[in-house]
């Protein structure tokens, strides 16, 4: 009779287990899915500031260009000299992700000084991450920037 109040004790054992190990296997699952969105908004973010870029060199000062941007030089002037075609370029761009891009900083810069070619523009986009499950993870702010020579 001894042996079998033993078994009757550890009936419940297999339970205990299971559901010990579940909660750590679901938030191993969760926090793969956080570390992958994370990483899909920095590609979003690096691709959109790409595009920036690739419109910003095509569509310097130079030649007189009809839908230029950036803040001009050597006399010659640009009506965007704030490159805000640039930004709505990231934009639009952004806004085909499930990202929300009206929450997205776009900061394009010119570090030497204009637009004219062949200076240099760089477009640096800032996002600020919100965790999708929440459960009390920090948001993030992520940065992605990209740079190229202008050839018009």
């Amino acid at each position: 009779m001894k042996l079998h109040s033993k078994n009757r004790k550890e009936k419940g054992q297999g339970t205990v287990e299971f559901a010990l190990t579940i909660v750590f296997v679901i938030m191993l699952i969760v926090g793969v899915i956080e570390i992958i969105v994370m990483v899909y908004t920095y590609n979003v973010l690096a691709d959109a500031a790409k595009e920036g870029v690739r419109y910003a060199i095509v569509h310097g000062t130079g030649i007189g260009a009809p839908n230029c941007s950036g803040p001009g030089g050597s006399g010659v002037s640009c009506t965007d000299s704030g490159a805000a075609n640039v930004q709505a370029v990231v934009n639009k761009f952004a806004s085909y992700s499930f990202h929300d891009s009206a929450a997205m900083t776009v900061s394009p810069t010119y570090p030497d000084g204009s637009s004219v070619a062949p200076n240099r523009v760089r477009v640096t986009v800032t996002y600020v991450y919100q965790p999708i499950f929440g459960l009390g993870w920090p948001s993030v702010t992520v940065h992605a920037a990209a740079e190229g020579r202008i050839v018009f």
